[in-house]
């Protein structure tokens, strides 16, 4: 009993946070002139993860620090908006493409891609999406973004891509 109780109290502290982590929606942050100024999908904002204009579309990776598959607090909310969106699309499935800079052996850095992708998997389960609606995968350093050889280069290739499936 004592443990239902710290599980509900760690899950309520869980939302507390990523709702004070929110950020402002982007119809706000334009001129704020002509309809949909308000904050929120119900506002006119798209929620279509196959319209370019829609946030679905332009917020899909979740990026990662050095050697690290623990998604970093400042991408929660991204997580958490493709999770309402796939919660309430049951028929909607996406595959989490797990990537890494490249530092590091081949067989690592699949290794550490995979277990990326399975963080942003398990997060999206415990936020109401069923585990039939995702597919993990790893690149490792296979796919990177960026080319370059600087840290803001690795830090590019360090993510997990949401990738919705047709």
């Amino acid at each position: 009993m004592r443990s239902r109780i710290v599980k509900s109290l760690s899950i309520a502290a869980f939302a507390a946070s990523l709702a004070a982590c929110s950020s402002v929606p982007l119809d706000e942050s334009q001129s704020g002139s002509g309809a949909g100024t308000g904050g929120g999908a119900s506002t006119g904002q798209i929620m279509d993860p196959f319209n370019p204009q829609s946030p679905l579309a332009q917020q899909r990776s979740v990026y990662f620090e050095f050697d690290s598959y623990v998604v970093p607090d400042q991408y929660r909310n991204v997580v958490e908006m493709h999770s309402s969106y796939l919660a309430s699309n049951a028929q909607q499935r996406v595959v989490i493409e797990g990537n890494t800079d490249a530092r590091g052996g081949a067989e690592y850095n699949l290794a550490l891609g995979q277990r990326r992708s399975d963080a942003v998997a398990r997060m999206m389960t415990l936020m109401g999406v069923r585990t039939d609606q995702i597919e993990t995968i790893s690149f490792g350093k296979e796919r990177p973004r960026a080319h370059g050889n600087t840290e803001a280069d690795f830090a590019e290739n360090r993510r997990a891509d949401i990738v919705y499936q047709r």
